[in-house]
């Protein structure tokens, strides 16, 4: 078998196979593409009928619809689930985009393009080495597919649909493809994730916007509020002050920090690279551990007041802010959650009225490296890029992964190829054409070991 020749014979046709996802916006926060989100489902159908499934359908959730495929190969064979996700992220700001977002273009060696990493890139490999495999004959396991919609606003209704079909996605392992590696001559496998709680904040004052003149210095400003109340969240040595936080934080042993610490890292690399002249974060730990093994507080939007051009005196009646926290094994995102209420109405002055809603959350995640579907991913790795993976936990989030477990029992073995640089949630989000090649040729390969 040659996976790399099949790839090269057949690369016009995965490019625009790929590209009919891409030019579909399901971005799954804004309720407006809808329609986008089934139009995107029923072409991974299309898709997945074509690389050789025996059975797709198209299935409703109480949310975004997921897509459900499989090849039964021998019952007595294990089956491997393969996650991944349609949705997107939204695009804003588009004036930081160098491409139009939702029409790919390949320059620079690289796909530039929403999805074009997260996920409908990475999802993509899955898809392709399964043709191969297929094509090859290289199955010895039954393949499934859990292609879900919502993934970036917590996956709704997933959680209900595994437990409604327990049957239908009975496996033994599963397989993600929605995660990143070290760097292109450094791959990792990333063997945890951490968990989240996501909240909105909404802060009232006056019953209507004010005269910041009239009444300015007698009348509490909600955005003045506010920023207070975040900015003590956090202190001097980037510790989180909420009571409790830490009580069920993973002290992470020496073995597992001295291998984070054996990872290629160059702070200046890392600081040039997002143009910043240094580095912040928990006294007492690295850069690379405050990423992957301490959790970590964030204000991920913040508005309020006039925000439109000139000047407009006023004292707004309203502020609000999104704000996470990422979290580590051990910690419960919903006693997490409740926490963080019970300390901003704890500091809240008497001046405002807080109202905080939880939006959604998860919990972390860790893969065992003696899994055998684990040692097959190792194997397709060092195939495809020379030299064996690291295993390395990661500071991402994918809370389903979490529910997975929880739900249907089974753990998941996470065969990420992004990079850093992909810039995925950011303006011009990317993918390096190599790693195309090098991601299917590695999945292909697990398919090669796995089951025999």
């Amino acid at each position: 078998m040659d996976t790399r020749k099949y790839i090269a014979d057949h690369r016009d046709r995965f490019f625009d196979e790929l590209f009919s996802l891409l030019r579909i916006p399901s971005i799954s926060a804004l309720p407006e593409h809808k329609d986008d989100m089934l139009r995107c489902a029923e072409r991974w159908r299309e898709l997945l009928l074509e690389a050789g499934a025996d059975r797709v359908e198209v299935m409703p959730t109480s949310a975004s619809p997921v897509v459900f495929a499989e090849k039964l190969v021998d019952p007595s064979y294990p089956t491997v689930l393969v996650y991944a996700h349609y949705d997107v992220m939204p695009v804003e700001p588009l004036e930081l985009w160098h491409t139009e977002p939702f029409e790919p273009v390949i320059k620079e060696g690289r796909l530039w393009g929403r999805g074009a990493d997260d996920d409908k890139g990475q999802g993509f490999i899955q898809l392709k080495a399964f043709e191969i495999a297929v094509r090859e004959g290289l199955l010895r396991c039954n393949v499934k597919f859990l292609i879900e919609g919502g993934e970036e606003i917590g996956s709704p209704g997933v959680e209900e649909f595994c437990k409604t079909h327990l049957d239908l996605l009975r496996c033994d392992v599963i397989l993600v493809s929605d995660t990143s590696m070290v760097g292109l001559e450094t791959p990792s496998i990333t063997t945890g994730l951490r968990g989240l709680a996501y909240w909105e904040i909404e802060v009232t004052g006056p019953n209507r916007d004010l005269h910041s003149g009239i009444f300015g210095g007698t009348v509490a400003n909600p955005i003045n509020e506010l920023c207070k109340m975040l900015a003590g969240v956090v202190d001097g040595n980037g510790r989180i002050v909420i009571p409790h936080f830490y009580d069920d934080v993973e002290n992470v042993s020496a073995e597992e920090r001295a291998m984070l610490g054996a990872v290629p890292y160059d702070e200046t690399k890392y600081k040039q690279a997002i143009d910043v002249e240094e580095l912040a974060g928990e006294a007492g730990f690295s850069p690379l551990e405050r990423t992957a093994i301490r959790p970590t507080f964030d204000i991920c939007g913040i508005w309020g007041g006039y925000t439109g051009e000139g000047a407009k005196t006023v004292l707004p009646s309203k502020a609000y802010a999104k704000v996470s926290c990422r979290l580590v094994p051990h910690q419960n995102h919903e006693k997490i959650s409740q926490m963080f209420i019970d300390y901003i109405e704890s500091v809240a002055p008497r001046s405002v009225k807080v109202k905080v809603t939880p939006m959604h959350g998860g919990e972390s995640y860790v893969c065992p490296i003696d899994l055998p579907a684990y040692k097959a991913a190792e194997q397709g790795y060092t195939l495809a890029f020379g030299k064996q993976p690291l295993a390395v936990r990661r500071g991402g989030s994918i809370p389903i992964i979490a529910t997975f477990e929880k739900v249907l029992g089974v753990k998941s073995v996470l065969m990420g190829f992004g990079l850093e640089s992909d810039a995925t949630h950011s303006p011009n989000e990317n993918f390096l054409m190599e790693m195309y090649e090098k991601g299917i040729v590695a999945v292909t390969e697990f398919y090669n070991r796995f089951g025999h």
